[in-house]
């Protein structure tokens, strides 16, 4: 593997193509980017890193020409303007990466870099120049060191082929700016290599790239120079050779926390339930192990990617597990399917809300009922006063403000929503239950009320499972906390050693003193 360059004074000195002064952006209520200055010169990786809110997506949306900022000025070659449309973006030469790829799966590679512009033959038959748009991108791979040629279909690409394929597509742009995003999130460590060789070499042709992400070391490695933003405003700036785990850390969390945590009203109980060496889909190689017990919340932290919500999944029996053994009140439990698991009170409260939680078109009574609703039901009808009643005691103990249960849950706000998601499994006796990103998209209101949920939950001899990225979240709220790094348990914390820096630093692969005994 070719080695990511050290920075050469040609690029350190040579004259920004690119330069932000004073950009800012304010939504209702929250300052999302608060007179932010950035300067761009030919050939350097920028890194930038920072908290969810940091506001990282806002500058990106704004370079982008996706939103319109509300003050300072982009200066494009000596040009300035009060801001770019996509279009003028394009034109600039700055290209994005997004973490979700936005690639066609059932095309080949170079039908995806000329997709919406494609090469056209035969006057006005207009028919697609497959060879012509083949010989065109055939190069733009060489350059990237490609294994695979612009004939191959995207479906047999592996995700670190994707991403080139991408990077490919920016550079048919002429792109002089490249912007990654989270672009090693979801690689295992060969296939990460690979893309930081890539960078490496278009840092070698001069082409700037801005590196997002939470890896922090992959940022100590690739770039010349990290920013590093929090709560929408530049904390500062450090330069290659003063890039530590410890100081990224400690400039991006700089706050206290507002979570005050509630203790439990007694101890944990037994074991409910354990993963033994358990293999997931995501990374198959990789074995966790991990004890919940009852009347306990165990956090689970970790990066995007580092394989939370698929070992939540297979424990819950929506994905296969490739090795190793769930084990549920002593026993094994054979693997299976969802309603397996529910039917042994285990259940999962899924990250996406809207698309997995609830059927938006349903009713707040519909929802609830609706996994359980042979206990509603006589002679393969449901009856509509026993669902009602059932719903309607749910509506009182979680608080789900909404006229009455007949109303459509698409209509509710996040937070009722959740809570709407948490009453059909708490009307069926759950033993274990796991939350997944349990209050993200909801209000500070709706937070502290969900926790309190939780709590009652473990205070009443549930085990609680709670995978969140929210680090006040987890610290405030957890009695212990699993920290997961690229699909593997790298600690446990007891409350004790709690602080933003050790959380952040299992998630990044590191050591810390004196961390708690084993999951």
């Amino acid at each position: 593997m070719s080695s990511v360059q050290t920075p050469s004074a040609p690029i350190a000195d040579a004259k920004p193509f690119l330069r932000l002064s004073g950009v800012r952006k304010v939504y209702p209520g929250v300052v999302a980017l608060a007179g932010f200055d950035l300067e761009v010169r030919p050939g350097e990786v920028i890194g930038i890193v920072g908290e969810n809110g940091a506001g990282k997506s806002t500058l990106m949306k704004i370079l982008g020409g996706v939103v319109v900022p509300d003050g300072g000025t982009i200066e494009v070659d000596g040009v300035a303007s009060q801001s770019f449309t996509v279009s003028e973006s394009i034109r600039a030469g700055i290209a994005f990466v997004h973490q979700e790829l936005n690639l066609f799966d059932n095309l080949d590679v170079a039908a995806n870099v000329f997709i919406g512009r494609e090469q056209r033959k035969y006057g006005f038959l207009n028919i697609v120049d497959r060879e012509r748009q083949r010989a065109a991108v055939a190069p733009i791979l060489k350059r990237l060191g490609a294994n695979f040629g612009p004939e191959a279909p995207v479906r047999k690409l592996s995700l670190a082929q994707q991403q080139i394929v991408e990077i490919a597509k920016a550079l048919s742009y002429d792109a002089r700016l490249i912007i990654l995003d989270e672009p090693t999130s979801s690689l295992p460590l060969q296939e990460t290599e690979k893309l930081l060789e890539v960078i490496s070499g278009l840092k070698a042709e001069g082409i700037a790239v801005i590196f997002i992400s939470h890896r922090l070391h992959e940022i100590e490695r690739a770039c010349d120079r990290v920013i590093v933003l929090r709560d929408g405003e530049f904390v500062g700036k450090l330069e290659r050779t003063e890039v530590t785990y410890q100081k990224l850390v400690r400039m991006m969390i700089g706050r206290e926390l507002k979570v005050v945590y509630t203790p439990p009203s007694r101890p944990p109980g037994q074991v409910a339930l354990s993963a033994r060496d358990v293999r997931t889909a995501a990374y198959p190689k990789q074995p966790v192990t991990l004890d919940l017990h009852r009347g306990e919340i165990l956090g689970l932290a970790g990066l995007v990617g580092a394989g939370r919500s698929e070992l939540a999944r297979a424990i819950f029996g929506i994905d296969p597990i490739y090795g190793g053994e769930i084990v549920f009140e002593g026993k094994p439990l054979a693997t299976g399917t969802a309603s397996d698991a529910a039917r042994r009170g285990i259940f999962l409260v899924p990250e996406d809300r809207k698309g997995a939680g609830v059927v938006l078109d349903l009713s707040i009574a519909e929802n609830i009922t609706l996994p359980n609703l042979t206990a509603y039901s006589r002679g393969g009808i449901v009856l509509a006063k026993a669902e009602t009643g059932r719903a309607e005691r749910s509506k009182a103990e979680l608080d789900i403000r909404a006229p009455n249960v007949g109303v459509r849950t698409g209509a509710l706000s996040g937070g009722n929503q959740q809570k709407v998601v948490l009453a059909k499994w708490l009307a069926m006796n759950p033993q274990v239950i796991i939350l997944d990103e349990p209050t993200r998209g909801i209000d500070i209101g709706a937070k502290f009320e969900i926790y309190r949920l939780m709590r009652g939950l473990a205070d009443a001899g549930v085990a609680v499972l709670m995978i969140s990225s929210d680090m006040e979240e987890v610290i405030g709220v957890s009695d212990r906390i699993a920290v997961m790094h690229e699909g593997r348990i790298s600690g446990t914390l007891t409350r004790d050693r709690f602080s933003e820096e050790n959380v952040l630093m299992l998630a990044v692969g590191r050591e810390v003193e004196e961390t708690g005994a084993g999951a």
